[in-house]
């Protein structure tokens, strides 16, 4: 049975103000970058809250919304997972990692030490979801499939990082491998798989980043 439908709700822009519009994103999101050094002052948990809202606005494999986003600010929690964390990437450093992953990695300068773990004011977990139990009119439950889960997830966290920027607020998508240890200190359902770890918070004041280029136009956009 198909769903009623409303009307759209769209503004069509003038090509000019179209113009306007994308080169001032283009501006802002330029200056996004990967932040390891952050400042020990609060963040409005509110900031935090909208930008989930708006990730919370993508599209997924049949309107699933397969995700689940947990903030976790209290710094018992932060340092359960910071150690946890660390082991696993300790282990990836020195024994896992292949040579040209580390040659990769050093211009960057990482290793496995991660105190950003703890001096963010808040880490959000994104959990991936590959099925959502659904009840039973015997009282049982069974998994109800989500479709198109890695593609939909990864939409939402590009919106995330974005209204985090927006905000006016600094990121890092950390990654460490395995990440089962987060669902475990976090208590999170079997359905619910971790995806991604993102350390929120505002730069430290002598915070440095690499010097690093982006791709131009030319090498990442084809026309034909």
């Amino acid at each position: 049975m198909a769903s009623p439908t409303i009307p759209l709700d769209f503004e069509r822009l003038s090509p000019e103000e179209g113009r306007a519009r994308v080169r001032a994103f283009l501006s802002s999101i330029r200056r996004r970058r990967t932040v390891r050094d952050f400042a020990l002052d609060p963040v409005p948990p509110d900031l935090v809250d909208t930008a989930i809202e708006a990730a919370a606005t993508a599209p997924s494999g049949a309107n699933r919304q397969p995700w689940r986003f947990v903030v976790v600010g209290d710094p018992a929690l932060k340092k359960k997972i910071r150690e946890a964390a660390e082991a696993e990437e300790r282990e990836f450093y020195e024994r896992r990692a292949p040579a040209g992953w580390l040659a990769d990695l050093a211009p960057l300068g990482t290793d496995w030490h991660k105190p950003f773990l703890e001096t963010a004011p808040y880490l959000i977990v994104v959990f991936r979801l590959d099925y959502e139990p659904e009840g039973l009119a015997d009282g049982t439950e069974r998994p109800h499939k989500n479709y198109y889960v890695q593609e939909s997830v990864g939409i939402a966290v590009g919106i995330l990082l974005t209204a985090l920027h927006t905000a006016g607020l600094a990121t890092l998508t950390h990654t460490p491998s395995p990440m089962g240890f987060l669902a475990e200190i976090l208590g999170r359902p079997k359905n619910e798989r971790p995806y991604l770890l993102i350390p929120v918070g505002y730069p430290a004041r002598e915070a440095r980043v690499p010097d690093i280029d982006r791709k131009p136009l030319s090498d990442v956009r084809v026309v034909v």
